[in-house]
């Protein structure tokens, strides 16, 4: 509880001290690092707040609140990123977040399972890899026809935006009927977390830290999205890389320490639970959502992607049923999905 305490009252003094640096017009730098941090941390609350909420549910109905609420400090800065014209940092930190979640920390999450096996082999339950692969495919489906769509600039390409938010319904409707059998499929296969009656957060106090935290998030949001455009230019870096590594790495910090934490405590089936919950929410809810709540925005976000994206996403999507569609892993396939990061990341800094 106490250290639990410690990290709360640490986040809070970043978030403060976000603040501060914004409204101080302090170097713009600083506060970008700064509120990139306290996203972080915000998105660690968000989850601590709603596994405790969770408690009162099945562990389905736990994973699915906080792969939702932990995207919030993504669905905020893609948001206020589209309201500033920044339309390519808020499409490569959709794109970002799902390859982060699908490659790098699945890769991590295999090797530190393989390393608990007797036989270095990751095993899991097959079901949710695969349905998984199966809504990915879908919404890689609706990317690769609307590229190919306006590369060679045929009818279809002057309604990119009509074609997305009918597409997006679709995703959003293939995603709710997937939902409700997951959910009422809800029970758990292994203990979602070891604590103690002392240590655990009570459902009152959860509800009020997870509405501050939420909230937290969208202020952050906005000074994050305010320091991007002056700290890019004075780091030298594109806004590509800023958006596929750097947000998409801050604001789905939870899922990525949760899921390689648990694996590496043996929980094979939650750690694969957690990350493929997230990369099938970012593909078929929270982008296709994004895409329709852009539609009252000056800036319209769609899925039209750059080839090198629509490639690592189909070629992402491909690795991802071929590595764990069979319910086991070895150690380097892991690191040959973290490799796949890697390259994509090296590509887009040159960019």
């Amino acid at each position: 509880m106490s250290r639990r305490n410690g990290v709360l009252a640490g986040v809070l003094v970043v978030t403060v001290a976000a603040g501060v640096l914004h409204f101080a017009d302090a170097e713009p730098v600083a506060t970008f690092v700064v509120a990139a941090v306290a996203l972080a941390g915000l998105a660690w609350v968000i989850s601590i707040a709603t596994e405790a909420i969770g408690e009162r549910f099945g562990p389905a109905i736990t994973g699915v609140l906080q792969s939702t609420l932990g995207n919030l400090p993504e669905l905020f800065i893609v948001l206020f990123a589209l309201s500033a014209g920044e339309v390519v940092v808020a499409k490569t930190s959709i794109v970002g977040s799902l390859l982060a979640n699908a490659l790098l920390v699945l890769g991590l999450a295999i090797v530190a399972g393989s390393q608990t096996s007797r036989d270095g082999f990751m095993r899991f339950q097959r079901r949710l890899p695969n349905d998984t692969a199966t809504l990915l495919m879908l919404a890689v489906f609706i990317i690769v026809m609307l590229g190919l769509s306006d590369t060679v600039g045929d009818r279809a390409s002057e309604h990119q935006v009509e074609i997305s938010a009918i597409g997006a319904v679709c995703l959003l409707a293939v995603y709710g009927a997937w939902l409700w059998g997951y959910l009422r499929s809800d029970r758990a296969v292994e203990p979602a977390m070891e604590a103690t009656p002392h240590g655990r957060l009570g459902f009152a106090p959860a509800i009020v830290l997870l509405a501050v935290a939420g909230v937290s998030a969208a202020l952050v949001s906005d000074w994050f999205v305010d320091a991007l455009d002056p700290a890019v230019e004075a780091l030298g870096i594109s806004k590509a890389f800023t958006g596929l590594v750097i947000v998409a790495i801050a604001g789905n910090a939870v899922e990525n320490v949760v899921g390689i934490t648990l694996a590496a405590k043996g929980q094979s089936d939650l750690a694969i639970s957690v990350v493929k919950n997230s990369v099938a929410q970012i593909a078929v809810f929270v982008f296709p959502a994004l895409v329709l709540l852009s539609l009252f925005l000056e800036h319209r976000l769609t899925f039209v992607l750059g080839p090198v994206y629509i490639g690592a996403l189909l070629l992402t999507a491909l690795a991802m049923w071929q590595i764990t569609g069979d319910g086991e892993a070895f150690a380097f396939e892991g690191w040959a999905l973290v490799a796949l990061y890697v390259i994509l990341a090296v590509l887009t800094w040159f960019e």
